[in-house]
């Protein structure tokens, strides 16, 4: 999930903080970022995703795609409240010492709302296939056309180098899957020949994950105003959008090796009992 910063607006922050007592200001101060940035929809999202792949995860090891009990198992290892649970807390320990007035500004006002809307809603629309292949489409017509907001949109991943985040993340979850197959006697692996298994997929984690940004990054911000995308691109580059753009990888990538190892736990002891 990307998270960018922008137009500063104090005056509805002001209003915000003085409605809160000095004991539960920075929690409620918190919440209410939480909230904007729809931290619930998105999670709710990557839940879905995360009970898909994990079906093909059955395909692939058990040739079974359809069984009940990995179902079952897959839910209690996908749990909506447990995953928002380590997001958010992860993001307060980031975020301690951040001034978040600005962010709080811009993400409660319409341009915020809309934009935080679109980065869902393209999330969602993307767990459908075809629509995700119309987004490929859609970028390869943006790239020979050479569109204002692909411009705006390589701007975007080149300045907070979102490429090389995802890659680094996606990498890291590979290694906990395949920590959790280890550790649960799944495969006979040690560390050496995990490292060099999951660093044999950089290429094409890469090259999937650079076409997969574009593509998302164009679908959500295709309907935003040059104007306000420029602005928000700019802001991101702030102090305080440094700190949650880093305060967002590390909690979502913490969410994901933790799910990832349970997942390569799950599937070990699944495995197992297959040769009984």
């Amino acid at each position: 999930m990307i998270r960018l910063l922008a137009i500063i607006c104090t005056a509805l922050f002001a209003t915000l903080v003085h409605s809160q007592d000095s004991d539960g200001g920075t929690e409620a101060t918190l919440d209410t970022l939480f909230s904007a940035l729809d931290i619930e929809g998105t999670i709710e999202v990557m839940h879905q995703e995360g009970l898909t792949y994990g079906e093909q995860i059955a395909e692939d090891l058990f040739g079974d795609s359809q069984n009940a009990a990995w179902s079952a198992t897959l839910r209690k290892i996908y749990v909506r409240e447990r995953m928002i649970q380590l997001v958010e807390t992860e993001m307060a320990t980031e975020l301690d010492g951040v001034n978040l007035e600005p962010l709080i500004a811009f993400f409660t006002s319409q341009s915020g709302r809309k934009i935080v809307a679109f980065e869902v809603s393209a999330r969602r629309a993307f767990m459908d296939t075809k629509t995700e292949e119309e987004a490929l489409i859609r970028l390869e017509n943006a790239e020979r056309e050479d569109t204002e907001v692909l411009g705006q949109v390589e701007t975007i991943i080149s300045d907070s180098d979102l490429i090389e985040s995802n890659v680094m993340g996606s990498l890291n979850s590979s290694l906990m899957f395949y920590r959790g197959l280890a550790d649960g006697g799944g495969y006979d692996l040690d560390e050496t020949e995990m490292l060099r298994t999951v660093w044999s997929q950089e290429d094409d984690t890469r090259a999937e994950t650079e076409s997969w940004l574009r593509s998302y990054l164009l679908m959500s911000y295709s309907s935003v105003p040059p104007e306000e995308l420029e602005t928000y691109a700019a802001l991101y580059r702030t102090p305080e959008g440094k700190a949650l753009n880093r305060a967002l990888f590390s909690a979502f990538n913490q969410m994901y090796d933790e799910l990832s190892y349970l997942l390569g736990l799950a599937a070990a002891d699944f495995m197992n009992s297959e040769k009984l």
